[in-house]
């Protein structure tokens, strides 16, 4: 058996034994330092109990308690826990055309939803998140808290949304840092998908890092018009409106490099399928392993003793006398 807090007991037992002497004394010493009604409580007569075995009785509790705060255990040694669980990383397409109503009530927010939803399929496993459109960011770190993550995707609004061109490259980059050290590398994309030309190279460069590649396709195939910060459609150059239309040829790259696409529905159902998928592929593969100290806890039985005697010391105390009583009392003396 050990103390995890040696040093509470052998601070508070210096008082304690200050403290046992004094009231072991005789009343002239205590009467230096107690002020007269708590030396009176202290002291009292006509105890149903021997004012020195209550002493002893109330001394014991407090010692017991001090023992306690020390915290005794006994130490079980170190133990060896394995971590279970992915480390995944997602990423949500905050391109111009997010805007885009074939979806409700857009892209931007379906895609937000369904990314919720792989959340909630996922309770024991890391996720980190990023955002890309031209230049991808970090919007969350990898962690197990999902009502964090949630909140974190929460906050990314029509505001985040960048018209520029979408940089693949770059986000393959960026997701290569981020799953440097992580082993599988799993990258799982909320998209409405891009054409193979702004996709070239994309794959090569995941391949490169061994990053396997998953798509959450959102919007539709017949398309919707690409709406400006307004809520306006915006116009090509010929004066027609602009359309965009979901392109799976991203999804095609995701099967190609050792991943699979899913095309977004509105139920759960589809995200509950791509993680049981990619959590049966990879089995749980762990995160890593961590040491734990292994310690049976001790201090609630001289804890509970010390408070079952304070209980008897403090039930031995005297009852007080009315005045009546005590003055019917004193004339039977006289």
């Amino acid at each position: 058996m050990e103390f995890v807090n040696p040093y509470l007991f052998w601070i508070l037992i210096v008082p304690f034994v200050l403290f046992a002497f004094l009231i072991s004394t005789n009343k002239e010493r205590l009467s230096r330092i107690f002020d007269e009604k708590v030396l009176n409580r202290l002291s009292a007569a006509n105890e149903s109990m021997p004012l020195m075995l209550r002493n002893v009785i109330m001394f014991l509790a407090i010692f017991l308690m001090i023992v306690a705060l020390a915290r005794p255990v006994i130490d079980e040694g170190d133990k060896t826990v394995e971590i279970q669980g992915l480390t995944v990383l997602t990423a949500l397409d905050i391109s111009g055309s997010m805007r885009s109503k074939d979806v409700y009530p857009n892209r931007l927010e379906f895609a937000k939803k369904k990314m919720n939803q792989l959340f909630d399929a996922m309770p024991s496993d890391e996720i980190g998140v990023m955002a890309f459109a031209y230049s991808p960011f970090v919007l969350a770190p990898f962690t197990s808290d999902k009502e964090t993550l949630k909140m974190m995707v929460a906050g990314v609004d029509d505001s985040y949304i960048n018209m520029g061109s979408t940089d693949f490259r770059a986000l393959a980059e960026q997701a290569a840092q981020l799953l440097d050290k992580k082993d599988p590398k799993v990258l799982i994309l909320f998209t409405d998908g891009g054409d193979e030309e702004a996709i070239a190279g994309f794959g090569d460069l995941l391949k490169e890092n061994h990053i396997d590649l998953y798509v959450v396709l959102v919007g539709t195939t017949k398309g919707s018009p690409v709406l400006d910060k307004n809520g306006k459609p915006m116009t090509l150059k010929d004066g027609t409106i602009a359309i965009t239309q979901r392109n799976d040829a991203l999804g095609k790259l995701a099967r190609a490099n050792d991943g699979a696409y899913v095309v977004a529905g509105n139920g759960k159902e589809d995200m509950q399928k791509l993680a049981s998928f990619v959590k049966g592929k990879y089995k749980n593969q762990q995160q890593g392993k961590v040491k734990i100290r292994q310690r049976v806890e001790l201090f609630y039985y001289p804890l509970g003793i010390g408070l079952l005697l304070l209980l008897i010391a403090f039930s031995s105390m005297p009852r007080k006398v009315s005045n009546e009583r005590q003055s019917i009392r004193n004339r039977g003396e006289k």
